[in-house]
Parts: C-alpha cells; structure tokens; sequence
C-alpha cells in the first residue's frame, strides 16, 4: 500500500517517558476524529477537533510525501537520522504520530522499520488495535472516542478535558501514567489544575510539552 505522510524530521521527543531523547518524527496525514480543517473544528466525533494543534493535513511538509510501499517510507525515515547512531542494544527511535497514524502504520510499514534498525514509538489516540510488533505505544484517549487499545507502554492524557475523568483509565495496562496540561488561551490554568491532580492522584504524573517550551519542532 503507499501511504501518506506529512513530515519527517529529526528533533528530540518532547512529552511523555521518551522526553529528550532523539527521535526522527514521522507524521502521517489525516485522522479518523476530524478532518484537521478549520471549518470542521465541531465536525468530529471526538471532542479533541475543538482544541487539536496539529498540522496533519496533505503531504507538503518538510520530508512529507506519498511513498509507494513500506520500503520507500523506511527507507526515507532512515535517511532523516543523521545523528550518531546509538551502541546495540540501543537503538534509533521513530515516532510514529499524526493525525492517527494507525490508520496507515501497517505490519509491513513496522517490519520495514525494524529492518533498517529502528525502535518504533506509536502515538496514538486509541480507537484502532494496533500492530503487535511495535515496540512502545503511548495511547492518548479523547472525548466521545471508543477506546480499544487498553494496554501499552504510556498512557497520556489531555487535561483537562470535557467528559474525561482520569479515574476511569487507572485500572488499565499501562506501565506510565501522565497528565498533559491542554494548551491553549487557558494553558497556565490547565497546568495548575493538571499540577494539582497530580498532588492529589499519585499514580499520574506530569507530562509537559517541553519541545514548545524550548522553541524546537
């Protein structure tokens, strides 16, 4: 199958458990919750189209395009690591990320990465059972959104979010559990709530976007 893809690029993983460690991101286009379009902000089925901040739209971003097989896109995540490979056992680390990249992230695409060395990351929003083969996954549920990947390495919450109640995720199987602060208008309120409930539940921790605070994509 081709695929999709928004951009590739080399930065360092900003959120979760994988915080700073290099990482070639790639996003692949569309999601299964909105259209990524302005005017279907209110459009989606989940609530996340009213505050999502992600360009996934179409394939013009830097080292985005339409590869033909799995081959081709592997090929060209490769390419974008330029850094020092790491020692064995470590290896390089892909961010799979979208939009929802598990509408396109296929066993032939994770083979493919596995080939060329890669330790392949999965951020996704839960709605689609994903490959067995990946090697972390960090699942981040949204309002009004059926959630069927219940175990994995992370999961991330957005908080606060309307009709999310962290209480009734602490009972699946996930090794780390985090709270991210919803950015935006209210971002320093949302924090000092996100803060708080963190005191308060021992179990979350806190997920911070460090790659907007430190300016790099």
């Amino acid at each position: 199958m081709a695929y999709l893809v928004k951009e590739i690029f080399l930065t360092l993983q900003g959120e979760g458990a994988n915080t700073g460690r290099p990482a070639v991101f790639c996003r692949f286009a569309g999601c299964n919750l909105w259209s990524g379009r302005t005017e279907d902000r209110h459009k989606g089925p989940g609530g996340c189209s009213r505050w999502c901040d992600t360009d996934f739209v179409g394939t013009n971003g830097s080292g985005g395009g339409r590869f033909q097989n799995a081959t081709d896109l592997a090929a060209s995540i490769r390419r974008a690591w330029t850094a020092p490979l790491p020692k064995p056992p470590a290896r390089p680390l892909v961010v799979c990320t979208g939009g929802e990249p598990l509408l396109q992230l296929d066993v032939a695409a994770v083979s493919a990465l596995h080939v060329e060395g890669f330790e392949i990351a999965v951020e996704t929003n839960g709605t689609i059972v994903p490959p067995q083969a990946v090697d972390w996954l960090c699942v981040s549920p949204k309002t009004g959104a059926q959630l069927l990947a219940r175990n994995g390495s992370e999961l991330k919450l957005i908080f606060p979010q309307d009709g999310i109640d962290p209480a009734h995720y602490e009972d699946l199987d996930f090794r780390h559990f985090f709270l991210q602060p919803m950015d935006g208008p209210e971002a320093k309120r949302n924090t000092k709530l996100t803060v708080q409930y963190c005191l308060d539940h021992p179990k979350w921790r806190l997920s911070l976007q460090t790659h907007k605070l430190l300016g790099i994509a």
